[in-house]
């Protein structure tokens, strides 16, 4: 190996180091929450908005999806965490230590009050969650 072309991998490496783990991308494969089998947020765009009343029932999970032209359809359950900002203070209080696949909403709204957001968390860098934010109506 020539001294440039051991220069120019020393760069690369140096450069990749600093990416974090070379090779792999972040954020590859969508994800949305569901209650039930049914997804959340009302459009799976940038303004879509996530809401639950104080009466939903069902089991909340963060499930890769398919975004095809008759919608998006919920593919793989994949672990997440859940955290709970307080409508008045905005402080985030954090709901669960572990992480999950899926949980009963109506465990999550008994810690919650009208106004507040249940802010779930994915766990793993290559699911994108852009519509992480569920408003407690």
């Amino acid at each position: 190996m020539n001294t440039a072309t051991y220069f120019l991998s020393l760069v690369l490496y140096y450069l990749a180091s600093l990416t974090g783990n070379p090779g792999t991308s972040r954020f590859q494969h969508c994800a949305a929450a569901f209650l039930g089998s049914g997804m959340i947020v009302n459009e799976y765009t940038p303004s879509g908005k996530c809401s639950v009343t104080m009466k939903a029932t069902g089991d909340l999970s963060v499930q890769t999806v398919d975004l095809g032209r008759a919608g998006a359809k919920a593919v793989e359950p994949i672990a997440f965490r859940i955290a709970i900002r307080d409508k008045d203070t905005k402080t985030l209080l954090s709901f669960s230590g572990e992480a999950m696949k899926k949980i009963a909403i109506e465990k999550v709204l008994a810690r919650c009050k009208k106004g507040d957001a249940i802010i779930l968390l994915t766990t793993d860098e290559t699911y994108a969650l852009p519509h992480n934010e569920i408003q407690v109506q």
